[in-house]
């Protein structure tokens, strides 16, 4: 059983649900408090406010920031809550975050290129998308080691996604930016060795969440990974949650700078030909 440092914390970027929200439930379970970081509006609280429940259902606290993650002074904001919570925290036991998870999803999907100009991705959202899904790991892992806020040893986790390699319809900005996030990932866990801090990008396998929804022709990604995949199933947020938190173990020290898959094999496996015969 994994068991979390005394008052260690994660912070889970993208909280609400999909993977931030289960990997949130699951390092609770394993003993870790919880920072969450979400942007939801009315329509989609209910969402979040369940998943903060769940929580604190297992004894730990769950401090959630309603906040735009991208927003230099709402990140700022958002740190300052972090510090304030610190200095509440009473022992010898001196409270730091042990897991970063970088989990925003949201971007532009468009064609890069297309007949009419109106209908390709700007430059705006291009950047947009680059930025939230990308850069905002690095301006996160920034302001937490500037505070001092880690803890013994930490881990950094980015999501990311086969179509960082793959072409698909409509994703090239997410793609790109995908992509970057690994480059990133990789950068990080050399520079942040010296803080005792590990990185690795998790690459998890097609998963039926609202984000994946939102991608034209959806259901035809979820029926080929089933046949991909050798379980013959999509992965679930609770699979890869699950895996952050062995991930999550100090024993897990040595495992820095690559790109994990969480995915049942589903991206080095292919049986679609067993299938077929």
């Amino acid at each position: 059983m994994i068991i979390a440092p005394k008052n260690a914390y994660a912070l889970i970027l993208g909280v609400s649900s999909g993977f931030g929200g289960a990997a949130a439930i699951e390092l609770a379970r394993a003993g870790y408090n919880i920072f969450g970081v979400h942007l939801d509006r009315a329509a989609t609280m209910p969402i979040a406010n369940q998943t903060k429940a769940d929580i604190e259902a297992t004894g730990a606290k769950a401090i959630f920031f309603n906040v735009n993650a991208a927003d230099e002074a709402k990140r700022k904001e958002v740190i300052d809550g972090i510090k304030q919570e610190f200095a509440s925290v009473q022992g010898d036991d001196k409270p730091g975050i042990y897991v970063l998870m970088h989990s925003l999803a949201f971007g532009s999907l468009k064609e890069l290129v297309a007949e009419n100009p109106a209908d390709a991705l700007s430059q705006k959202q291009i950047e947009m998308t680059l930025d939230v899904m990308a850069n905002s790991l690095i301006y996160w892992t920034q302001e937490v080691t500037a505070a001092r806020l880690w803890g013994r040893y930490g881990r950094i986790y980015a999501m990311t996604s086969g179509g960082g390699e793959r072409v698909l319809p409509m994703y090239g900005a997410v793609s790109a930016a995908k992509a970057a996030l690994e480059s990133y990932t990789r950068q990080l866990a050399l520079e942040m060795a010296p803080f005792n801090v590990t990185a690795n990008s998790i690459l998890a396998g097609v998963t039926d969440t609202a984000a994946l929804r939102k991608i034209p022709g959806s259901d035809v990604l979820i029926g080929n990974a089933k046949m991909r995949n050798p379980l013959h199933r999509l992965t679930t947020p609770e699979d890869v949650a699950r895996a952050i938190t062995i991930l999550s173990h100090e024993y897990a020290q040595w495992i820095n700078g690559d790109t994990i898959h969480a995915d049942g094999g589903e991206n080095s496996v292919d049986v679609t030909w067993w299938k077929e015969a």
